[in-house]
């Protein structure tokens, strides 16, 4: 399941091979073989919000996820029954993960920014039997009007409140000795609902063999984690399948321990603080989150970071944000691409040379990646098409939760369909253009946002963009962006045509936006990608 340390990429490819067991269960593997081995062993490093430092053992987990996994037993928690997870990043989160994993349940994260149509939704869709939270969470729980009439149980970190169970007592009359479920790879251990860019979320459902099915998409832009010294974070929730795909779980299995620290808002200045205090050296950070370190200013001479790897994904990073990470980070930051339904399965990396301006990178071992026809063949080189995924592969989810309507749309033949528009060069790198529903129609040209995105984030004034279609009875469609300004600047008719030239004269005449919008805040998923279908709406 390991990438062999070959820093050779065509190599990599020719020589990996998967070897998932028969019999497999993620919280074996990511706590308890740890625990027998080395219990004391660092698995969290949590830090409050007063910026106290604890540290939690593989054998704490190990304890306490058994303790958990026999009070849901006890009350009847069985095989397949869902629970969700609503819960800033701690400790808790993954007690509650492993619990259900070693219980055969499903793991049912949801992000604490969701508001109460959002949380009722997935609670109602996936008939989630229980719900671990905290008090912000239980506040939003109250004001779900629906019936929930699969939820029978709801417990909370801040104590028993009414019909609500109490964290801490639940866990402290439970015994702490627990055999895990044996489990098959392809058995269900996890949903996570889409990102909801594009219609009502629906929730990809994915068995133990996911875990696995991530390692070499976490190597190949950690370059080659683990390493002496590694040592995790990101800011994503770990809600998310950035947060808890392309970082947490893996680095568990790896051995390295993850910070973790509960915050709502993305703070840059608190986040360097965080890297430079704790010394992390493997970083996942989105690339919204990106741009906003660019926007706080250079961290040199301000903090001292140690880190050793930098890995992007959710949405098209630019070269803009590539050249900033080597000036003001001294790496290159490595974009990584994957959806919901199967994650990381491009990536770029320094250390094996594959990095290149405006590319996501190449196909990670063991996955095959290809650019694809509306009839299912596969694009010649340089030909726009659909990024698309060959299964069988363990990174791929089960099928979306009680819709299989939607599962066989989502294939071509045995090409899973992204929705995502791209094109692969000669040399195997693959671009990223836009959704299908983000590509901009104008006057006969095909335009991707995400270019003229990282055009206009060159422009000093410019903190965040998006661009979008806007329907035009002569083009089909215009080019409209949508612009957060840096603080200190001004919106105004001379900032608009400075913009509009910016982009025409470093992109084309057709790609310039015929229309700017000045906004104080952009609409994003949890996640942090732009949603464009609002956007859209409102052109």
């Amino acid at each position: 399941m390991h990438l062999p340390d070959q820093p050779d990429h065509a190599r990599l490819r020719d020589a990996f091979r998967w070897r998932i067991p028969d019999r497999y269960n993620i919280a074996v593997d990511v706590c308890d073989r740890w625990a027998r081995a080395e219990p004391e062993r660092p698995a969290i490093i949590e830090v409050s919000k007063d910026w106290q430092v604890a540290p939690v053992s593989y054998g704490w987990f190990r304890e306490h996820s058994n303790r958990l996994a026999n009070a849901l037993q006890a009350r009847g928690v069985t095989r397949g029954d869902r629970i969700a997870i609503l819960l800033p990043q701690g400790r808790a989160v993954l007690t509650a993960h492993l619990a259900a994993y070693k219980l055969g349940a499903i793991a049912v994260p949801l992000a604490a920014l969701f508001g109460v149509d959002a949380l009722a939704y997935r609670l109602a869709d996936s008939g989630a039997k229980v719900v671990v939270t905290n008090e912000a969470g239980l506040a939003k729980l109250r004001q779900i009007r629906e019936p929930l009439p699969d939820l029978a149980l709801t417990i909370s970190t801040d104590g028993r409140d009414g019909s609500t169970e109490d964290w801490e007592a639940l866990l402290a009359g439970a015994s702490p000795q627990f055999t895990p479920l044996d489990t098959t790879p392809d058995d269900p251990a996890l949903m996570i609902y889409t990102s909801g860019t594009t219609g009502n979320p629906k929730g990809a459902l994915h068995g133990h063999r996911v875990l696995p099915g991530h390692l070499p998409g976490v190597q190949m832009p950690h370059e080659f984690m683990p390493r002496p010294g590694d040592l995790a974070w990101t800011p994503a929730d770990w809600a998310w399948a950035g947060g808890l795909l392309n970082m947490l779980l893996p680095a568990l299995h790896f051995g390295v321990a993850v910070v973790a620290r509960p915050v709502t808002r993305f703070e840059p200045d608190e986040a360097y603080r965080l890297m430079q205090d704790l010394g992390i050296r493997n970083a996942f950070v989105p690339p919204t989150a990106l741009r906003m370190l660019r926007g706080a200013g250079s961290p040199q001479g301000r903090f001292k970071l140690n880190l050793r790897t930098v890995a992007a994904a959710g949405e098209a990073l630019g070269a803009e944000t590539l050249e900033w990470g080597r000036e003001a980070l001294g790496l290159t930051i490595n974009e990584a691409y994957g959806q919901t339904e199967c994650n990381l399965v491009l990536a770029s990396s320094a250390a094996l040379g594959v990095s290149r301006p405006g590319a996501i990178g190449k196909a990670v071992p063991g996955h095959e990646v290809a650019i694809i026809r509306t009839d299912g063949t596969v694009c010649a080189a340089g030909e726009e098409g659909q990024i698309a995924v060959r299964r069988p592969d363990p990174v791929m989810f089960l099928g979306y939760w009680n819709n299989p309507a939607a599962t066989a749309a989502k294939f071509i033949g045995d090409w899973m369909t992204t929705g995502d528009e791209g094109v692969q060069d000669e040399d195997g790198y693959f671009r990223f253009i836009g959704r299908d529903d983000d590509v901009i129609t104008s006057s006969g040209y095909r335009i991707g946002p995400g270019e003229i995105e990282d055009c206009l984030l060159r422009h000093p004034a410019v903190a965040l963009a998006a661009a979008v279609g806007k329907p035009d009875a002569l083009r089909t469609e215009i080019v409209k962006a949508f612009v957060v300004l840096k603080p200190g600047r001004s919106a105004s008719s001379a900032l608009v045509s400075e913009l509009q030239n910016f982009v025409r004269a470093r992109l084309a005449a057709h790609e310039y936006p015929r229309e700017i919008a000045f906004r104080d805040e952009l609409p994003m998923t949890t996640t942090g990608k732009i949603i464009r279908r609002l956007l859209r709406a409102e052109a």
